[in-house]
């Protein structure tokens, strides 16, 4: 049976609109965004069988277009949806940690990060500039690298740093595997780059390296002085 057959008030955009978004269950949010199912299934069939074709809502947004679409009755139109929606809450966070905004709360700080790099399939560095009252300049992705590790240079960060007219700077990255522990290789790049950033009298407040399901703070742990 297809969703606009279903009695009055039950469709997943009737329960929406009467309960609010919070009241719906992963599958009918998604059925939302969906619109329509395919051939058998419903729109809400189709979302289940989806989060469970890759294991949960996350896994399906990070999901390229090749392995989305290679499901029978998913095409383009339907990935480009799901893509929509997880860049929309990518800019809202951005929104959240817009320029001039001080950074006092670090679960902000945590929050933005982790909806900007968690879902990377491969590594990217990035760091957050700030100006001397710790205000938020820019945040800007440096780097790129495989899904195993990234190039990272001191002296073009330095360059962005002296571009920006920053006077303190977060950098971070994240860990594809999911793991947010750092790596020898990473506590050496931090003291590089506290070195070289040092020469221009800029602060590195911290360097944050983003997981799955968690954030690993430098400074929290006593490794940046």
């Amino acid at each position: 049976m297809g969703i606009k057959d279903w009695p009055e008030g039950e469709g997943p955009r009737d329960k929406l609109l009467q309960k609010g978004a919070a009241q719906l269950s992963d599958a009918e949010l998604l059925a939302v965004l969906l619109r329509n199912g395919v051939a058998g299934l419903n729109a809400v069939d189709l979302a289940r069988s989806l989060i469970g074709e890759f294991g949960g809502l996350r896994n399906l947004l990070c999901a390229s277009r090749n392995q989305v679409c290679r499901l029978p009755g998913v095409g383009p139109v339907k990935y480009a949806q799901l893509q929509a929606a997880a860049e929309l809450a990518r800019r809202v966070a951005q929104e959240n940690l817009q320029r001039g905004q001080i950074l006092t709360n670090p679960d902000l700080t945590r929050d933005y990060l982790m909806r900007q790099l968690a879902d990377r399939p491969y590594e990217v560095f990035a760091v957050l500039l700030l100006d001397s009252q710790h205000r938020v300049i820019q945040f800007v992705e440096l780097f790129r690298g495989t899904i195993d590790s990234a190039s990272v240079y001191p002296r073009e960060v330095v360059s962005l740093v002296l571009e920006k007219k920053a006077a303190a700077v977060i950098v971070c990255h994240n860990h594809p595997s999911g793991i947010a522990e750092p790596s020898q290789a990473d506590r050496r790049i931090t003291e590089r780059l506290k070195n070289a950033l040092a020469t221009i009298d800029v602060s590195l407040l911290d360097h944050m390296v983003v997981g799955d399901q968690e954030i690993v703070s430098f400074a929290e742990r006593g490794w940046i002085n």
